[in-house]
């Protein structure tokens, strides 16, 4: 078979539906994969040099060994307030709480550092540092506020999901909306207060229990949530988005340092 004519121009596949679909002597080298569902996937012959992967992770065999284990391992030693972000009981969740505020802190002081333009400035296609606050702001109403406390409708202007969640009624989305930092701190501050009441008046019954389905459209959907998973949602939520916040200004700043002027 004879291959065809060099493509012009980088192919784009947005929105596509390709279960099932076969890929065979094709050359993927540069190739960017933005919140794409590759489960159950196989591959066979392939090269995968210098390839970077962030994201969910489970059950990943290269050469017949399942990665994952050693890959888990590896970022709870390299960090261990990691391993305290799954806690199994009412004192470890207050635990995980004192470690995500603590290290929120230390993030948002050090983003007081930046010109105030950049904290709206995407990374590689990523969400802004401002972004990412209201993201989480979004996490909490979303999992705190409407599944375990019941409010139908928790949002707040400035409440951001994520990119690819369907248009849903009465939950705001308003991308071009640009608050100061401050706003947002202060909105996070308020979500951060009500889960550190919740977490400090938890319960192993309440641990155990599950939410009552709450009513009105929005997100999560209108069904019984076990209250472990809620809680492991937000922290799992708040722990890697300062990750990706401290990479973000990690580029920043070596951005601003390799504009400025030499002395």
């Amino acid at each position: 078979m004879t291959a065809g004519p060099e493509p012009t121009s980088p192919a784009r596949f947005e929105n596509q539906q390709l279960r099932g679909a076969a890929f065979s002597h094709v050359d993927l080298r540069g190739a960017r994969f933005d919140h794409v569902d590759l489960g159950g996937v196989r591959m066979r012959g392939v090269e995968l040099v210098d390839v970077e992967i962030t994201g969910e992770v489970w059950n990943l065999r290269i050469n017949d060994v399942d990665v994952v284990p050693l890959i888990n391992a590896e970022l709870d030693r390299r960090d261990p307030d990691r391993v305290k972000m799954r806690p199994t009981d009412p004192d470890g969740f207050r635990e995980a709480w004192d470690i995500v505020e603590r290290l929120w802190d230390q993030t948002v002081e050090r983003a007081r550092g930046f010109d105030p333009e950049l904290l709206h400035a995407s990374v590689d296609d990523e969400w802004s540092f401002i972004e990412t606050l209201r993201h989480l702001v979004f996490a909490t109403d979303a999992w705190i506020r409407r599944a375990i406390m019941g409010e139908p409708a928790p949002w707040s202007a400035l409440d951001l999901p994520w990119d690819q969640m369907p248009d849903t009624p009465g939950v705001p989305r308003d991308r071009e909306v640009r608050p100061s930092l401050d706003e947002v701190v202060i909105l996070r501050r308020d979500r951060m207060g009500i889960m550190r009441q919740l977490v400090d008046d938890l319960t192993e019954e309440e641990l155990a229990s599950s939410t009552d389905p709450v009513e009105g459209p929005g997100w999560p959907q209108s069904r019984s949530y076990p209250v472990r998973e809620c809680l492991s949602i937000v922290l799992n939520e708040e722990w890697h988005h300062r990750l990706y916040a401290e990479r973000d200004l990690d580029a920043l700043e070596s951005h601003v340092a390799e504009s400025s002027p030499a002395d």
